[in-house]
């Protein structure tokens, strides 16, 4: 680990200003992405500023009903909320059906957002990675591929996001509140906050520099059938090849994201007027522009089967 400069914010705004006057800051929290990535030499912040007495851990109901999730939640303390349980149940699924117990008790809401992709060719430094090392090439593409995308892909990168939450909080439409360094607030839709890879995927979410997530918003309960089904390779601390995060109304229309099939959660709208059709229905407009290899082609029919299945428990 090489070394670097430490210090605890007082205050969100501060915490950003900080992170604006010092080149390669990173901010910390829970640390379970960061400090793996840091031993590594993959992240090599020359600044940490830890923001865990932000006060940021907090989940409260606002006054038009909405629920506002603090930066600084740990996943294990919001999958067991009463509210989140009873009105965001894909949410607290999701979070369950994600890495370890004793992960969850130290990750945070924020931190889950920002995780980096597990991309075995990210994570070896001895192998070419434009997402760590821009302009060096995508060992994934020639390489094997089975864990990897199959949407929204690029020449320069076919990695995938591995965060479950991610997927919850896009089938849930959640807003992320954040703080800038000149201490202005914004509002990002989920749908926009992360990127897909392009040819710059080593910018993988639209946070400015020194800009830091104080909270997640969820809009009003949406009511209906609420279900997360991971597929994996094991059934536990395993990321997703595939995952489905549904919401299905007594109409019989609803939501649908996936994980572990691109760049992002993935999430078209359009797809969901398909609902009535079933699973084939839904997914030949969700994957519609799906760009697989042969190691990763078998993820489209077991998106259909996983969907299929979703489905029918969500109908009961």
């Amino acid at each position: 680990m090489k070394p670097f400069t430490y210090e605890k914010a007082t205050s969100p705004a501060e915490a950003a200003a900080a992170a604006a006057r010092n080149k390669g800051a990173k901010f910390v929290a829970g640390g379970t992405n960061l400090l793996d990535l840091m031993k590594l030499q993959i992240e090599t912040p020359a600044h940490l500023i830890d923001i865990n007495d932000l006060k940021l851990d907090r989940i409260e109901t606002t006054a038009n009903g909405e629920l506002r999730i603090g930066a600084l939640v740990r996943n294990t303390d919001l999958a067991a909320h009463g509210s989140v349980r009873q009105d965001y149940g894909v949410l607290s699924r999701a979070l369950l059906a994600g890495a370890s117990g004793q992960l969850r008790n130290q990750a945070t809401t924020a931190g889950n957002l920002l995780q980096r992709t597990r991309c075995s060719y990210f994570y070896d430094t001895n192998q070419p990675c434009n997402k760590r090392n821009p302009g060096s090439g995508c060992g994934a593409l020639g390489g094997v591929s089975r864990q990897h995308a199959i949407i929204g892909v690029s020449d320069a990168c076919i990695a995938t996001h591995p965060s479950d939450m991610a997927v919850a909080m896009r089938v849930l439409d959640a807003m992320v509140d954040t703080v800038r360094p000149d201490g202005t607030t914004r509002t990002i839709p989920i749908a926009d906050f992360h990127t897909l890879p392009g040819t710059t995927p080593h910018i993988e979410n639209a946070l400015a520099p020194g800009e830091l997530i104080v909270a997640v918003t969820l809009p009003r309960p949406a009511g209906g059938v609420h279900v997360y089904r991971k597929v994996r390779d094991r059934a536990s601390y395993a990321f997703a090849l595939v995952s489905v995060a549904v919401i299905v109304q007594p109409d019989g229309t609803g939501r649908v994201a996936l994980g572990g099939v691109a760049h992002k959660p993935w999430r078209v709208e359009a797809a969901e007027r398909a609902m009535a059709r079933g699973a084939k229905g839904v997914v030949s407009v969700l994957l519609a522009d799906a760009r697989t290899t042969a190691d990763n082609a078998f993820k489209v029919p077991l998106v259909e089967r996983a969907l299929a299945s979703v489905l029918s428990e969500a109908k009961g």
